[in-house]
């Protein structure tokens, strides 16, 4: 159904495209316009074999031209849906000027004629032309800028959160936050070796991955996962899955055991205690709710059931929507991902309509939420608005 679903829409994206870019820029059929149309259908195939190939384990440079043309498409179709008012404005207009009278040079002149082979630009097509030429330079300015941030280095985000219950002695615990870092077809090592240096400059005391580290296999993508196991912490590194590790058909399992072998632990519906100064904190970790479909979802009574509830507990939850459950348990403190903060805005406004935080620090129901906007990208390698990040989060006590 998502596929179906995605092609038809695909499809009217395209058309809407033709009729702005290629029939309102062309004087009428010919060579010009049906070159133009060619081109269409060449980008159109091209996203098409991107989008299946990707799920069938297309990797490296054959991805890239299709996803760079589905983050221009993108921004073509805002930036001409913008225009479509002005566009009209003007139309409207154009069409009540009078036409220009052509001036003579003198008494006895003839009045100018078009040079042989020169046909005059209407009006129609001159604003064809116009709003195409604006809606292009728009794109693929946007698209340009974003793609340098989202294969630029991810920003140090620091954050201090005061948790009322905190052990004075849990004051200053460190968090390194980090969700979907999308280890898959566009990112080569380099991408997990650069995450992993600077979260280790950090010189925390625990490494959070909250969901979303693969986009394939353990096959596919094994090698490029394995700087985690330089990662550097006084108490270890954890993570919780996201919803696209149950997107391949061998599910979490192998990449929870591949992670172990890395020397990062998978906090399935359970937590540990984080021992610092002779204080304990509660470190809970749940699964995604994609995994629920599968018999793997998140168990909230099995990872917080039974605890001193005078302790503080932090929960890493992939997405923000589990603050609900989250609060109900009474957590202090969940971490998440899973929006990429919009990644390309204004997405952003689509994923507030799901989710109740799209990054930031939030307070939901009496329960305070971090969302990080993710290290990596899904999909285009573009990010408009929402640069990568890694998050220092510090833990504080209320002293009041």
């Amino acid at each position: 159904m998502f596929v179906f679903v995605f092609l038809g829409l695909v499809l009217v994206v395209h058309w809407y495209l033709w009729l702005r870019l290629v029939r309102h820029t062309t004087a009428g059929p010919g060579r010009l316009r049906r070159s133009l149309t060619w081109g269409l259908v060449a980008l159109l195939g091209m996203l098409v074999f991107t989008m299946v190939g990707t799920r069938m384990g297309l990797e490296g440079w054959p991805a890239w031209p299709g996803y760079l043309w589905l983050a221009v498409m993108f921004y073509l179709v805002i930036a001409l849906l913008v225009l479509e008012v002005p566009r009209a404005v003007a139309a409207v207009a154009l069409r009540r000027a009078p036409e220009p009278v052509p001036v003579a040079a003198g008494p006895s002149a003839p009045p100018p004629s078009p040079s042989p082979g020169i046909v005059p630009m209407s009006r129609r097509l001159f604003l064809g032309r116009a709003t195409a030429a604006v809606a292009g330079v728009s794109a693929l300015g946007t698209v340009g800028y974003g793609l340098t941030s989202a294969l630029g280095d991810p920003v140090i985000a620091p954050v201090r959160v005061t948790l009322p219950k905190l052990d004075p002695r849990l004051g200053g615990l460190r968090f390194a936050v980090v969700s979907d870092i999308h280890l898959g077809p566009l990112t080569g090592i380099g991408h997990t070796e650069r995450i992993v240096r600077m979260i280790n400059g950090l010189e925390v005391d625990v490494v959070a991955i909250v969901g979303d580290l693969v986009d394939g296999s353990v096959a596919q993508l094994g090698a490029l996962a394995r700087p985690l196991k330089n990662l550097e912490s006084r108490y270890g590194a954890y993570f919780v899955t996201g919803n696209h590790e149950y997107f391949t058909a061998e599910g979490p399992g192998e990449w929870i055991e591949e992670l172990g072998e890395l020397g990062v632990r998978s906090l399935r519906n359970e937590r540990v205690e984080i021992k610092h100064q002779g204080a304990v904190l509660d470190l809970a970790g749940v699964n995604d709710v994609g995994g629920a479909a599968g018999g793997d979802g998140p168990d909230f009574g099995k990872a917080l059931g039974g605890r001193d509830t005078s302790r503080s507990t932090v929960l890493l939850a992939h997405q923000p929507v589990q603050v609900a459950e989250a609060a109900r348990h009474g957590v202090d403190l969940q971490l998440s991902g899973h929006t990429h903060g919009g990644q390309m805005a204004p997405f952003n406004l689509v994923v507030g309509l799901q989710q109740p935080v799209v990054s930031g620090l939030a307070t939901v129901s009496g329960t305070q939420v971090y969302v990080t906007r993710g290290a990596g990208f899904w999909g285009p390698p573009v990010r408009v608005g929402a640069p990568p990040e890694i998050t220092m989060l510090e833990l504080r006590a209320d002293l009041s």
